[in-house]
């Protein structure tokens, strides 16, 4: 039986890098949890993938995780068809989500920490719901960025909310009910909104 929301979860990385991504570093193993939380959490209802890409870093105009990242939300979409999908990133990862957010058959975007001073948030469709976490200590990426595409996708009519976690660190390794509750709350609305 096909899952009623496909949901990609996707990892952070670093600026420029062409170092292998590997399973077993930081940004990998700092998601794992939501994943799965999600599978256990949902089970069939959902079809949760943790997307690897080739090398760690975004690479400028090479963009170097998308296209992992494309071939990842097509494979979700052949295994559910007609299913929507979620995307979760953190840090880079939220960056690569917003670009995903382009494709109508992403219902929703949920940005933990992301990097989007490069106003990244303006590839979300309109009918997407988007939700981003960004904690106040974070000194990696801009938790007032993140608040500033928040208010621009709302001013474009966005379901869209923004969601200070006070003294959160970029790493997520602190209110970590509050982070890992965020997806599980989102997924769980979504699931809510597709039956």
């Amino acid at each position: 039986m096909a899952a009623r929301l496909g949901v990609l979860v996707l990892p952070g990385g670093t600026d420029y890098s062409y170092k292998p991504f590997s399973p077993l570093q930081n940004s990998a193993l700092r998601m794992y949890p939501f994943t799965w939380s999600l599978k256990a959490r949902f089970g069939s209802a959902v079809d949760v993938e943790q997307v690897r890409y080739r090398v760690y870093g975004w690479n400028g105009g090479q963009a170097s995780p998308m296209w992992h990242a494309r071939a990842a939300l097509d494979s979700v979409a052949r295994r559910n068809p007609g299913a929507p999908i979620a995307v979760i990133g953190h840090s880079m990862g939220g960056r690569v989500a917003a670009q995903l957010g382009a494709d109508r058959r992403v219902l929703g975007v949920l940005g933990l920490a992301p990097w989007w001073q490069f106003a990244d948030w303006r590839e979300i469709n309109g009918g997407a719901k988007v939700l981003a976490l960004h904690g106040s200590a974070d000194t990696v990426t801009y938790a007032r960025r993140t608040a500033k595409g928040i208010a621009e996708l709302r001013e474009r009519g966005v379901d869209a909310t923004y969601v200070e976690v006070p003294g959160g660190g970029h790493a997520m390794l602190d209110h970590i009910a509050t982070w890992q509750g965020s997806a599980l709350g989102f997924v769980d609305d979504l699931l809510r909104d597709v039956r």
